[in-house]
């Protein structure tokens, strides 16, 4: 029933093969499910014959209870087995608190959009504009080491942009499809830098313990990341970017030893005491 419910949710139908396949049964208790579900919520799917598949309609509340923050890490996990919404098994492992909890049915309706490949407008509150209208594009929901993010086509800027999850307040799917707007235009998206992280070598006295914590080979971590991801990461982990590991304070333990491979990229004014070259000589 979870199973069903977080589909309907979250994708806006689910085929009686996908539940037959979930949980290896056959096809008369497949039926048998799904007509135990429509029993505890009648409002909630309606049979498309043709298509073959039950689809959530506007009446559509959820009869189980999906957790914000479980729900998103499935979703960036790619695991869709609604079982927090029926108890999970608790283990004595504890987590910072989260202060930026999205909106379950912000997130619900982006993700519907991404998997039907469909625009939504939203109602978005900017820092810069405050709140406005907007029709977006969505192709991917990040976690950004902060918050939650939605990766997105932009047709008022007509450009792809990063918009914070709680920042959004309404979201309406439209019907018309997505053509030139998909993941596949994002040109930062799908360009990968490389990114070579060492030990502080001004503010750290004993590397080989920062070695240990990150993992790293010959006193180096190598890593791929997405353009459009790597501000954040240098960020998240307080790592130097300055040319010469300039910043001394004890946080940054970390020094990006090739700064060039930013060149060219966007969003890097979050990224620690990072100065392009173009600026540099400005």
């Amino acid at each position: 029933m979870a199973y069903i419910d977080f589909c309907l949710l979250f994708k806006g139908a689910i085929y009686r093969q996908d539940l037959i396949g979930r949980f290896e049964v056959g096809l008369s208790a497949g039926s048998r499910d799904f007509s135990l579900y429509k029993v505890l919520a009648p409002n909630n799917l309606t049979y498309d014959a043709r298509d073959k598949r039950y689809f959530q309609t506007d009446t559509f509340v959820p009869l189980f209870e999906h957790d914000p923050r479980r729900t998103l890490v499935k979703l960036a996990n790619d695991i869709s087995d609604g079982f927090d919404a029926i108890g999970d098994i608790h283990f004595p492992v504890e987590s910072a608190s989260s202060l930026n909890v999205p909106d379950i049915y912000v997130v619900a309706k982006l993700v519907q959009a991404i998997v039907s490949n469909k625009a939504v407008s939203v109602i978005y509150t900017s820092l810069s504009s405050g709140s406005g209208a907007r029709e977006l594009v969505p192709h991917s929901i990040v976690d950004n080491g902060q918050r939650w993010h939605v990766r997105a086509f932009d047709r008022k800027t007509g450009s792809f942009r990063d918009f914070v999850l709680t920042r959004i307040s309404k979201v309406t799917l439209k019907a018309d499809p997505a053509l030139s707007e998909q993941s596949l235009a994002d040109e930062a998206w799908q360009r990968k830098i490389a990114l070579e992280v060492v030990p502080h070598p001004k503010n750290i006295n004993h590397p080989t313990a920062i070695e240990l914590d990150y993992g790293m080979e010959e006193g180096v971590l190598q890593l791929e990341v997405r353009a459009a991801m790597a501000g954040y990461l240098l960020r998240r982990w307080n790592v130097d970017c300055t040319k010469h590991a300039s910043l001394r304070t004890g946080e940054y333990q970390l020094w990006l030893r090739n700064q060039e491979t930013l060149e060219n990229t966007d969003n890097l004014a979050i990224a620690p005491g990072y100065i392009s070259e173009e600026k540099r000589y400005e």
